[in-house]
Formats: structure tokens, C-alpha cells, sequence
């Protein structure tokens, strides 16, 4: 049997005897448990609908919602907007969670000291007060059309644990191994590429959804696909991403189902502008042309994701419809005395099927690629870090609907992204920082013990709140 490495209550690898507590597999750690810190998807889900709250969240149509706020107002020119929070929502030490908290996150958040991955987002943003504990009201400098993205994304924190903390040190903060949180789940414990553990919140208020059904939520990090699908069918997991290949076998399992559901993310190629060989606009529309992404969605998630022509999905709000013209010119092809060798950089430690197959379509166009598979840590230094230390580095690319992540994922690449979203697109169609593959679709098996489970493009703990054990 595998050997998920779980204690306490968790212990048990036996769904029956776990009783109401879910496991729930991560293919690598959460790389920070601070939303201010990480682009970690998965981190990011824990954050918000777990360990802390947003001012706002999507609905299952994908408009704006009270949450910690639990209504709002804007002024008449859209220059102001003035939020109303429940005061009835305390930290898990007791204090309770204010404006002031909202007003310090946000005000981290846009302090470029912090690295905020959506700091850019809030440029417009020209003040934040909180005139008391239950108000917050921010103001731009020019009118918005909609409701702020990022307010939905961006967990609050507590600003009595981290106003202390130098902005430019919130990296080594205490508060990151052991976060005080606001929401349904409390942290317990965290053991550093092995677990996260969360506990119920006997007190997270009914106004916000009151506390969830189950007793605790394990972070299993099981970072190989076939341990995590052993698991998974040995009763050790509750959820696991897996393989689409894998999505057949999974499904004649009695007790187990599959649940596929739309994401907003997206593979790619980001290739490093600011050095040879992807300095040249030429070698990078001889890579996009050289690519059959067909031939990847076929082969690599049997028809689980989408020919990715752009980077956003179709159907997302803001995208580019089909009457633009979505492909890279196609370039001549290289000369047999012009090679190119490079380095694709990938995460994980598995056959990297993926990675082969565009080695292997590469390779027809005179590319020599030599796939290097990083741990999570590494990679993200290399392709995120000052030093940008890298060639061409496949990735997932999580979106979000103001499509504010073109900004950042442009500034990966060594090129400057324009600010209205239309612009953005076409400049990435047009000057090939990155090289779309597929949209991904999302694939999870999971025990049919967990019951009021919904997985939709917000993400696969939407619902954890509702989630339930069968009795």
C-alpha cells in the first residue's frame, strides 16, 4: 500500500475509519500559505475558501457576491466604492476582523516591496481608508466597469499579526508557518512537503455559510501520478487530480468517481525574451508554428482541454472571438545549418510525456531540446526569480477574469503587456512571449464517501464548506 504519511485522525487509510476527515492530494506544496505571496493554484483555493475570506467571491454564474462584505455601493462616476463588512467575523485567536484589516491587505498589495503577483492590477487604485470597523472604502483614479477581480481573489489577513512586519520582509513573516486565518477551516499543522492540516471553525459565522460539515481538511502532497492514483484507489485519498489516460480504469472503481469540470488555466511555453534564442521574434514564431496542438490535446489529455490559439479560453469574458485572427504567421523553416539548441525546463519528477512530445515536434523544425524537470521551488526561482535564469519553461498558467494575469505573465518573458485586456491579447498572438498549448479541463477522482461536492471554473474547493460524508 502506499504511504500518504498521514497522522492523528488521519491515520487511518481506511475511508470508513477516517470518519469526516477529507484528504485531498496536492501534486506538490503549497509553496506559501500568504495570498499576497503565492501563485500556487491550489494555494490560492486553500486560501480563500479555507483558512481565510475575500471581500467578495463568484457565484455559480460568475457575478460577484457578498462575502466578508456583504454589500456594496458605487458612487456615480464609478470612481468610488464604498463596502459594508460583517462584523461578526473574529480571527481564530478571538480578535475580530475589521476594515483595518482589509485596508492593511490592500495596501500590502499594492506596495511593489511585497511582489504582489497582481500588484499591477491595482495601479488605478488611488487610496484606501477605513473610517471604521465595518467600512471600507476605496477610490480610483479613473472610472471601473466592473466590480474588482482582484477583490474576489485576494484573501484578507490580519493586519495585528503582520503590521510589524517591514513589507519587504513579509516573505520570512512568522505568520507564514503558523497563519491565523478568519475562515470555516483553522490551521493546525504543516508539515513541509508532506501535509497541510485543517480543522473546522466551530464559530465561522452563518452570515458567511456558518462552519462546514466535515472535521478536517488534509493537504496530501503526493507529487508522482502513480502513487497519488494507488492512493486514491486503496481508500488513502478522498481527491486526487489525475491522468486523463487514467480517467477509465478510475471510473470502474465502485467507490470512486471522475468529475471533469472547465478551468481558467492554461499551458504553455513561456519563452525568455531577453536572451537568444527566443530574443528574436522569428525563432519564437518558427517554435509557435512548429507546434501541433491537436495532436497534444489528442494524445496527451485524451480530449480533456482545447487547442489553445490565445491566451484566454473561449467562452471567458473579454476574450477574443473567433473572428480575430487567433495564430502566429507561420515562419519558414529552419535551415538544416541553423539549429537551435535549448533548454525546456518543466516541473516534476514524472515521464514528462507532454514535454516529450513537443521535444518530439520540435525536433522537425530544427530545435535540439533538452527537457530539464525541476522541484517546484527551483523551478519558480529560475523562471520567476530576479535573475530569470532560464530558456523556455513549460507551465500552467492559472487565468483570472480582468485577464490581469497577462500583465505579470508578460513581465516572466521579458516583455511589456499593455493594460486594456484586448491590447494584451493581441500583443501575445502578435509578439509571442509565450506559445499557448492547450486549454486544460480539470480531471479528479473522487471517493463517492464525500458528498455536495462541485467542481466549475472558481476552482475544486468552492464548495468545501458543503461537503459532507455519507453516512
Amino acid at each position: 500500500m502506499t504511504a500518504v504519511l498521514l497522522s492523528g485522525a488521519a491515520a487511518c487509510s481506511s475511508p470508513g475509519r477516517r470518519g469526516d476527515v477529507v484528504i485531498f492530494a496536492s501534486g506538490a506544496d503549497l509553496q506559501s500559505i500568504n495570498p499576497l505571496l503565492t501563485v500556487h493554484p491550489l494555494a490560492r483555493q486553500v486560501q480563500r475558501y479555507a483558512l481565510l475570506t475575500t471581500l467578495a467571491r463568484y457565484d455559480s454564474t460568475l457575478a460577484p457576491s457578498p462575502y466578508l462584505a456583504r454589500e456594496w455601493t458605487w458612487s456615480p462616476d464609478r470612481r468610488q466604492l464604498t463596502l459594508r463588512l460583517d462584523g461578526s467575523v473574529r480571527w481564530h485567536d478571538g480578535r475580530p476582523t475589521t476594515a483595518r484589516d482589509a485596508k492593511w491587505t490592500l495596501d500590502a498589495a499594492r506596495d511593489p516591496a511585497v511582489g504582489y503577483p497582481r500588484q499591477a492590477e491595482l495601479g488605478d487604485l488611488a487610496s484606501v481608508t477605513a473610517p471604521d470597523d465595518t467600512t471600507l472604502t476605496l477610490a480610483w483614479t479613473a472610472p471601473q466597469d466592473r466590480f474588482p477581480d482582484v477583490l474576489t481573489d485576494l484573501a484578507i489577513l490580519p493586519a495585528h499579526l503582520l503590521d510589524t512586519v517591514p513589507r519587504d520582509r513579509l516573505r520570512q513573516a512568522s505568520w507564514n508557518e503558523h497563519p491565523v486565518g478568519n475562515g470555516p477551516f483553522r490551521f493546525v499543522r504543516h508539515e513541509p512537503n508532506r501535509r497541510w492540516v485543517f480543522a473546522r471553525n466551530p464559530d465561522f459565522p452563518a452570515s458567511l455559510g456558518g462552519p462546514p460539515r466535515i472535521d478536517r481538511l488534509v493537504i496530501a502532497v503526493v507529487d508522482e501520478a502513480m502513487t497519488k492514483l494507488a492512493a486514491l484507489v486503496d481508500g488513502e485519498l478522498d481527491f486526487a487530480g489525475i491522468q486523463p489516460g487514467h480517467a477509465p480504469f478510475v471510473r470502474k472503481q465502485s467507490d470512486l468517481q471522475v468529475i471533469d469540470y472547465p478551468l481558467f488555466f492554461t499551458y504553455a511555453i513561456v519563452l525568455n525574451t531577453r536572451r537568444p534564442p527566443f530574443d528574436q521574434l522569428d525563432v519564437r514564431r518558427r517554435l509557435a508554428a512548429a507546434i501541433d496542438r491537436k495532436e497534444l490535446v489528442d494524445g496527451y489529455v485524451y480530449g480533456f482541454g482545447t487547442p489553445a490559439s490565445g491566451p484566454v479560453p473561449p467562452g471567458v469574458p473579454g476574450a477574443l472571438g473567433d473572428s480575430a485572427t487567433l495564430s502566429a504567421p507561420v515562419a519558414p523553416s529552419l535551415a538544416p545549418s541553423a539549429p537551435v539548441r535549448l533548454e525546456l525546463l518543466t516541473v516534476g519528477t514524472g515521464d514528462n510525456i507532454l514535454e516529450q512530445m513537443l521535444q518530439a515536434q520540435l525536433a522537425k523544425a530544427g530545435f535540439t531540446v533538452v527537457i530539464r524537470q525541476l522541484e517546484l521551488s527551483a523551478f519558480l526561482d529560475r523562471v520567476y526569480g530576479p535573475a530569470h535564469d532560464f530558456a523556455a519553461a513549460v507551465m500552467g498558467v492559472p487565468g483570472d477574469l480582468a485577464l490581469g494575469f497577462l500583465r505579470p505573465l508578460g513581465d516572466v518573458a521579458g516583455i511589456a503587456v499593455p493594460r486594456d485586456p484586448v491590447l494584451a491579447q493581441r500583443l501575445f498572438l502578435d509578439s509571442l512571449p509565450a506559445v499557448f498549448l492547450y486549454h486544460a479541463r480539470g480531471v479528479q477522482g473522487v471517493n463517492r464517501r464525500v458528498l455536495g461536492v462541485r467542481m466549475d471554473a472558481r476552482g475544486e474547493l468552492v464548495t468545501l464548506s458543503q461537503w459532507h460524508i455519507a453516512q
